[in-house]
């Protein structure tokens, strides 16, 4: 793209040429060069809109993050209604189908990145972290509502389901589990706390 030309969303265009790249290539192909040759634009349009490459990341990660604060607003909404086993399977299939696993790599890998996300998640890894409180938010609801046991350890539950899902997901060259699959692997986490319905 020509110098001078405005770019409409510029943040949006690089932050989903990132992922492309990400996804495709992995963490380690993703540098500044790759990410605005994927969005068709010059160099110094990322640097005109971040401070440098690593708070360019920092951004994409927490954008990213952000998104699951609306996967977490409807898997809560989703209480009540279905199987606790189907909604969860749902849940990690939404979360790990998307480029969550590419993102846990991305941060994993990269110490910079890691220390700068530590001002906002202190402890854990970025994306699990949220993804692990959204997961607890849901079974709370449900053991509020009835549909698991009232001594259920959602604290324990959340990390355990979360971590099963991750390592399903986890295989970049392979293609994404059955559902099937996931519904296994939820169903048995949860089967000790499950209740059968009120009557």
């Amino acid at each position: 793209m020509p110098t001078g030309v405005a770019i409409r969303d510029a943040r949006e265009q690089l932050f989903d040429a990132a992922e492309r790249v990400l996804l495709r290539d992995g963490p380690s192909a993703l540098t500044s060069r790759a990410v605005t040759a994927e969005a068709g634009c010059a160099k110094g349009v990322l640097h005109r809109h971040f401070a440098d490459f690593d708070a360019f990341l920092a951004e994409l990660v927490l954008d990213r993050v952000g998104r699951i604060d609306n996967q977490a607003a409807a898997l809560r909404n989703s209480a009540g209604t279905g199987s606790v086993a189907d909604n969860l399977t749902g849940a990690l299939t939404d979360l790990f189908g998307s480029v969550a696993v590419a993102m846990v790599g991305l941060v994993t890998s990269r110490d910079d990145l890691r220390a700068r996300l530590r001002r906002t998640t202190p402890t854990g890894i970025p994306v699990l972290t949220e993804a692990t409180a959204m997961i607890a938010s849901y079974l709370t609801t449900e053991r509020e509502l009835g549909r698991i046991a009232a001594d259920a350890d959602v604290d324990t539950l959340a990390p355990t389901l979360i971590g099963a899902g991750h390592m399903l997901f986890a295989d970049r060259k392979g293609g994404p589990p059955e559902a099937g699959a996931v519904h296994k692997v939820v169903a048995t986490v949860i089967v000790g706390v499950v209740q059968a319905p009120r009557p």
